[in-house]
């Protein structure tokens, strides 16, 4: 079976084909970084982690481009208000760059936190000012953009006189459009249709983040970054362009027709991707409605509707349970199943460990994890067995990435794997080969591919205190080898123990 992704362009699932095997290009739509990151900031980021992770299983080379946007965003999408990231620094009196460099580093950091390996390229909108300028005479040489009192406009309406359709990826049609479309909003009478978008704006005499232009200075439009900076990096067509579901329309809807209304005349993207929402116990995530989950506030807890905090690790096992396609419902309950959950794969890890095998048990590299073979040797049925489970993990991703399917699969290899634990003889049977490869795909699929890696639970201090209440009790039973083998394992440790007045204290060696 080979990997298909669900295109929404298309709606339907199609074959994953590249357009330049064996290079992958992968572009994910980030945050405006005006503000701390919530958990939906990280729905899309995980899932086009664990996309990226596999592709690169599959053998190909990924581009993987997620991009930063600190200009543009304006409060409504019908290009009016203020700049998300004026409005902020203007609250902290301070400058939109020092908000957009503070989020932007409190961005990387929980991506990391969540096991998000770092995207190969992360631009930034304000360091792609030429780029988007480029795009923008390039529409209005093609006919498609207008400039009014120094502001540039996409022309919607005659972009679908010739044959183009605005609205093909969400679906809409005009009337739908211009049924959200308040046309008497400020700045609005200068269009000349309430269908237009902006490509550029002109900067008022207040306005702080601005840049010279053929049209006078201003700032660019909210989608034109994501389609000047795919095309730098990725080509006039990539292979994967996504988000969230709520920037299907209208940021990835202006996006297609602002390539094709350039030199590229592309989509942009020939597959686009869309991950779905986040709900709080059954209702829509909002500031309004006080159930806001932030992601540093979720990671420490208690939070908003959240009675405990919850590690990284069991917040990206949270995301995976769902399929991206499908709403996420967070709830204490919710996340609680998924630390047993996650909790459980991390066992079943330290299981594999312990697992006897013979001296002749062949080397599997994680390369070659994926290519479930024991060398044309005759299977035992329990070999068999095993080797099917094993097999099954990957045949869900390649299903449209089934996340959770997957891990179903993997559950149920790693019950096969304890059953082994408790029966000799059906290990035996299974024999070293068939059981080094299965368990080679099992840790490949949960740590590369899943990106789910082990945390440490343990609380250092705490630990200490006990074994120093370990120590004074030896001590004080004059079990003075027991105190020399706690002295000797924590001077391993860097740890130091030292006999006061006060009692016993431990210090770092300096040695």
């Amino acid at each position: 079976m080979s990997l298909s992704l669900y295109n929404t362009l298309t709606r339907k699932k199609e074959e994953f084909q590249p357009v330049h095997a064996p290079q992958v290009g992968v572009y994910l739509c980030g945050p405006t970084v005006y503000s701390e990151a919530h958990l939906g900031n990280a729905r899309g980021p995980v899932v086009f982690d664990v996309l990226t992770r596999y592709l690169r299983h599959l053998g190909y080379q990924v581009r993987y481009v997620r991009n930063i946007t600190d200009v543009g965003h304006l409060e409504s999408d019908a290009d009016t208000g203020e700049d998300k990231m004026e409005k902020a620094a203007r609250a902290a009196r301070i400058e939109p760059m020092q908000v957009a460099q503070h989020f932007t580093n409190r961005y990387r950091q929980h991506m990391l936190g969540l096991g998000c390996l770092p995207p190969d390229i992360e631009p930034q909108a304000s360091g792609h000012i030429i780029e988007q300028i480029q795009v923008i005479e390039e529409i209005i040489n093609n006919g498609l953009g207008y400039e009014v009192n120094g502001s540039v406009y996409f022309d919607v309406p005659k972009y679908n006189e010739e044959g183009k359709r605005y609205g093909k990826l969400s679906n809409r049609s005009i009337e739908d459009q211009l049924a959200g479309t308040r046309a008497n909003l400020e700045g609005q009478s200068e269009k000349r249709s309430p269908l237009d978008f902006a490509l550029w704006k002109k900067a008022s005499p207040e306005h702080i983040m601005r840049w010279p232009s053929p049209w006078g200075e201003g700032f660019p439009g909210w989608h034109l970054e994501c389609s000047a900076m795919s095309r730098k990096y990725l080509g006039e067509l990539s292979d994967i362009h996504g988000g969230g579901l709520d920037l299907m329309f209208p940021h990835h809807e202006c996006e297609i027709a602002q390539s094709q209304g350039s030199h590229s005349h592309s989509d942009e993207a020939r597959i686009w991707m869309h991950n779905n929402m986040i709900t709080v116990n059954g209702t829509k995530m909002s500031k309004s409605l006080g159930n806001f989950v932030l992601l540093g506030d979720l990671f420490l807890g208690p939070t908003g509707p959240l009675a405990s905090g919850y590690s990284p690790m069991v917040v990206r096992f949270f995301l995976l349970q769902a399929h991206y396609r499908s709403p996420v419902d967070v709830s204490d309950d919710a996340l609680q199943a998924a630390r047993k959950g996650y909790r459980k794969l991390m066992n079943g890890l330290r299981l594999l460990d312990k697992l006897v095998v013979s001296d002749s048990l062949p080397v599997v590299s994680e390369g070659d994890a994926k290519i479930l073979t024991t060398d044309n040797q005759q299977l035992t049925t329990e070999a068999a067995q095993l080797l099917a489970l094993a097999a099954k993990p990957a045949e869900f991703l390649d299903d449209d990435l089934n996340t959770p399917r997957a891990l179903a699969a993997l559950f149920d290899l790693l019950k096969r794997f304890n059953t082994l634990a408790a029966n000799p003889a059906a290990l035996a049977e299974v024999g070293p080969a068939a059981l080094a490869q299965a368990a080679a795909t099992y840790r490949v699929l949960v740590q590369d591919v899943l990106g789910l890696r082990d945390e440490p639970r343990a609380n250092v201090e705490q630990l200490l205190e006990l074994t120093l209440g370990f120590y004074s009790e030896a001590k004080a039973d004059k079990a003075y080898d027991k105190v020399d083998q706690i002295r000797g394992a924590l001077k391993t440790q860097g740890i130091v123990i030292k006999d006061t007045k006060a009692g016993v204290e431990w210090a770092y060696s300096e040695e």
